[in-house]
């Protein structure tokens, strides 16, 4: 982290002068101080992509038929669970709370371990997202400048924290250490990468097809979308929270179908 802050403090834009108000505005709106260090790290990132992320993401969805895919989302959706219910509490919200208790119970049981979405299937309480990045802004936190990480995608200083207080309090993070304990770790997380980027293949493939500035348009999109999950308009699956590659716990993630 130490040298991505000193990186970043390099690679900063000029703030354009107070004479050129238009300048001014833009360049407080797109909150990206960093940007040109941003936009190597993001050429960074798309070359991970083009090469190991994507290549991945299309295999799996080649050999995997859709739904073990979908039952493989909704097994990580429901192993968030304790993650999200943690973060209703702390926002506050009971009635959310509510559901995402009981839909842990339902899908864990009567679901085979989260397998098949019978809470809402059977019962319409439908699965949401929340992380702590969306709390600490709940409480007031900044969002610091927009940030870009190869990998993990957009961000910002308090997501980034909300990000790893969200490993923290993982109860699998609880059980020390160990091959089994490891395995399972590096295994949920590279499943979760790949599930993440093999949801995103046709949303991506677009962007880069057809945006003349795709470093901008993704970082409009995850700014838009970070801004209507905080608010609980923009509703994302519980799988979505925490994924990586376009966004730290939010961003451009997928919709569970």
């Amino acid at each position: 982290m130490p040298l991505l802050a000193a990186a970043l403090l390099a690679g900063c834009a000029t703030r354009p002068p107070a004479s050129d108000p238009e300048s001014l505005a833009e360049y407080e709106q797109t909150n990206d101080p960093a940007e040109p260090t941003n936009r190597r790290l993001y050429a960074v990132h798309q070359a991970i992509d083009q090469y190991a992320l994507r290549p991945v993401a299309v295999g799996y969805r080649a050999a995997v038929p859709q739904p073990v895919r979908t039952g493989i989302r909704n097994v990580l959706g429901n192993l968030r669970t304790p993650v999200i219910l943690a973060n209703d509490m702390l926002q506050g919200e009971p009635r959310r709370a509510g559901d995402t208790l009981g839909r842990f119970v339902i899908n864990s049981t009567i679901g085979l371990g989260g397998i098949f979405d019978v809470a809402e299937r059977w019962f319409g309480v439908r699965g949401h997202a929340e992380d702590y990045g969306q709390t600490l802004a709940r409480w007031g936190v900044g969002e610091g400048p927009y940030i870009f990480v190869p990998v993990l995608g957009p961000s910002n200083p308090r997501d980034l924290v909300g990000f790893g207080l969200g490993i923290v309090s993982d109860p699998l993070s609880w059980f020390g250490q160990g091959a089994v304990v490891d395995g399972l770790v590096y295994g949920r997380t590279g499943i979760t990468v790949v599930d993440t980027r093999e949801s995103l293949i046709n949303t991506i493939d677009d962007v880069n097809r057809t945006s003349l500035d795709s470093y901008s348009t993704l970082r409009s999109a995850y700014r838009q979308r970070r801004a209507a999950e905080i608010s609980n308009q923009g509703e994302v699956a519980p799988a979505a929270a925490g994924s990586t590659g376009y966004g730290v716990g939010t961003g451009m993630d997928q919709q569970r179908r």
